[in-house]
């Protein structure tokens, strides 16, 4: 089995996200842990999305352009694991969440959490 990692962050509101001196846009606890969880299973990160903004709440995966360009990549198998720091990463719309995750599952991606587990 493979470990290639792809990781998704995620910020509701433009005020969470950090910008360094080059104005570029960063979510660095969830990247640090992240990167720590990958590091301790031997898992390869291979590609970052990141979405600065958008609310898990008010918006549907199917209008999340970051998570939609995740979901091409898993169709064409090129990661094993999708990384998010909690599951409400992945969106906080009660009747859509679950069946996000099992779209992945289906897919032959796995969906891991660095703070819930599998």
């Amino acid at each position: 089995m493979e470990n290639r990692v792809y990781c998704l962050y995620r910020v509701s509101t433009d005020k969470q996200v950090d910008y360094n001196d080059k104005s570029q846009a960063d979510i660095p606890m969830q990247r640090k842990a992240c990167h720590r969880f990958a590091e301790e299973k031997g898992w390869t990160i291979i590609h970052e999305e990141q979405e600065d903004g958008v609310s898990g709440h008010k918006v549907r995966a199917e209008n999340r352009d970051k998570l939609q360009i995740i979901k091409g990549h898993a169709r064409q198998g090129r990661f094993d694991i999708l990384l998010v720091f909690m599951f409400d990463r992945i969106g906080r719309i009660a009747d859509e969440m679950p069946f996000v995750v099992e779209w992945f599952v289906k897919n032959g991606v796995r969906v891991w959490s660095t703070q819930e587990g599998e």
